[in-house]
This record gives structure tokens, sequence and C-alpha cells, in this order.
């Protein structure tokens, strides 16, 4: 362990490094010294200001030698590898033309991004074995009317049970409006409204949300027929990000077994946007990056953070 963390540091210059920080302390000591001590007993008034000022400026002297010493070293003691390096690719960090080939930072990157496309796959696929998608390669040969039908595993409830649900979750917040409508049919589409900041189309099927439009608050959501668009996105890009986001929190909440539950807590994330002009971001504390709002809110704390400060 000890040997991962030295890689890419000048040992003895570290050593020297400390020894002149003791150095430094010292020389700074001496000043104050000075200062407190004041103008020593000397015969005349004018043999006190001498020697006051001459020591005064040779301890000076001193401290600018030290700490001109010091960053000397520090630029030769280097900078540690990464935290988390590839096994025996961490001695790539130890190339000195490091910036002309930055091929150990560029396999971290990549490592971080298959690692994040593990997760994303692996979500998916959980997702995809709830929804009973599965073709083996012999079922992709078999003509369509030899090939037997899936049916869908959505358990069917009542729609009054459902409007219950909805109904119950509008309750829970006083700054969120929840409209139910079924224009297809048993589906239900919600469209929610949260304050002045923005509107959401939920797409349901059943007890199950199947997906999920955000758009801004002055949008128009209906076609020009007046029915729901569930289809076209936001005009504005800052709401198009808060639609990619709303799609990778249906994947996050999925339970199956208490759908109510997924809705309330799909329904208490969204809620999370009601600032979503006005919170800083948690990670850089700025309100603007590349002229966007943080559009990314945490599954769990619903803290705000940019898009790319949340990696």
């Amino acid at each position: 362990m000890a040997d991962v963390m030295n890689v890419g540091v000048n040992l003895e210059a570290f050593s020297q490094a400390i020894n002149a920080i003791q150095a430094l302390r010292s020389s700074v000591t001496r000043v104050f010294d000075t200062l407190k001590d004041g103008m020593k007993n000397k015969e005349t008034l004018e043999d006190r200001e001498k020697t006051f000022i001459s020591e005064f400026q040779d301890n000076l002297h001193a401290v600018n030698r030290d700490l001109n010493e010091l960053e000397r070293l520090s630029n030769l003691v280097g900078r540690p590898s990464e935290n988390h390096p590839l096994h025996n690719s961490g001695l790539l960090s130890l190339d000195p033309v490091q910036d002309k080939t930055p091929l150990y930072s560029q396999l971290l990157q990549a490592y971080k991004w298959s690692n994040k496309l593990q997760y994303h796959t692996s979500l998916a696929s959980s997702l995809l074995n709830q929804q009973s998608l599965k073709r083996s390669a012999n079922q992709m040969g078999v003509s369509s009317k030899r090939r037997p039908k899936v049916q869908p595993p959505t358990i069917v409830l009542p729609p009054q049970y459902i409007d219950d649900v909805i109904n119950r979750i509008g309750r829970l917040f006083h700054d969120m409006s929840i409209q139910l409508s079924r224009p297809n049919g048993s589906s239900a589409v919600l469209v929610v409204t949260l304050g002045k900041v923005l509107k959401a189309i939920v797409v349901m099927r059943s007890l199950f949300i199947d997906r999920t439009i955000v758009k801004a608050y002055s949008e128009n959501i209906n076609t020009e027929d007046g029915k729901l668009d569930i289809w076209s996105k936001s005009n504005y890009q800052v709401f198009q990000k808060v639609t990619d986001h709303a799609t990778t929190a249906l994947l996050h909440y999925q339970l199956p077994q208490m759908p109510d539950v997924v809705v309330r807590s799909f329904m208490t994330w969204l809620r999370s946007y009601s600032k979503l002009f006005q919170a800083p971001c948690q990670r850089c504390g700025k309100y603007l990056q590349d002229g966007l709002p943080p559009t990314w809110r945490d599954f769990r704390t619903l803290e705000a953070f940019h898009d790319t400060c949340r990696q």
C-alpha cells in the first residue's frame, strides 16, 4: 500500500521540504521575537535604532531565503498518483512526460465509465427481465404466425383504486397539482404541475409509470387538435435534461410488488425540482454551469447537482 501511495513522489525532496518548513517556521519565529524584544539597551537612541533595523532586516532576509527554498523543493516533490490505480498500469503515472501522453488518466476515465455502463446495464437487464421481453435465437427464426404471444405481466388494478392512490399522493404535496385523465381507455395519464416551474406528463400503465416528459410551465402540452402531446420533447435544453433524469429515476424506483410506493417515491423526487432555478449545486456551489442550472437530483437525499458535478 505504501508503494502505491509513493508512486510519483520524490521522497528525498519530500524529506528536504519538511526540513525547509521547520527552518521557515524558525526564521518567522525570530522575526516576531525581534519585534517583541524591541530596541535593546545601547548608549544612544541612534545606536538602538540601527541595531534593531539591522536585526529585523536580517531576519526578514532569512524568511525570504527559507521561503524560496521551500518553493523550490515543492516543485521537486512531484504529485502522488491517482487514488485508484489500475494495478500494474499505475506504473504509467511515472512517465515524466505525462502531460504529453496522458495514458494513465485516460485509463482511469475509461474505468469509471465502464463501471457506470455496467451499473446502468444491470438496471436495464432487471427491468427487461420483469417485462418478460426475452427472445431466444430459435424464436427469432420462427415466423410471426407460430411465434408464441408474450403476455404482459402488468397487474390489472381497478381504475377506482388507481384514482384513490393518485388523490392521496396529490394531498401529500400542496405545491403540486395532479390532473388524471384517461384519453386512451383504461390507461391513465397524469399532468403534474409543479408551482410555476414545470409541467410533467406521466403516462401510466395500470399503476406502473411507463414514461415521463417534462416541459416548462409556459409551454403548450396539447397538440393542435387539443389532445395531450405525450411524445414531443421540450423546446428548452434544461427541461430536456430533466426529462432524461426522470427516465433514469423510473429505472431507479423499481418495486413491482408495491407500485403505489414507486409512484409516491417518484412524485417526491419530482417535487424536488420546485427550486430548479434557485438551488445551487451541492458540489461546486454555483447556480449555473454552461448556462444551465443544477438539473440532477440525488435519488436519496434529493440534493441538487450539475450533470457533471454528480460524477
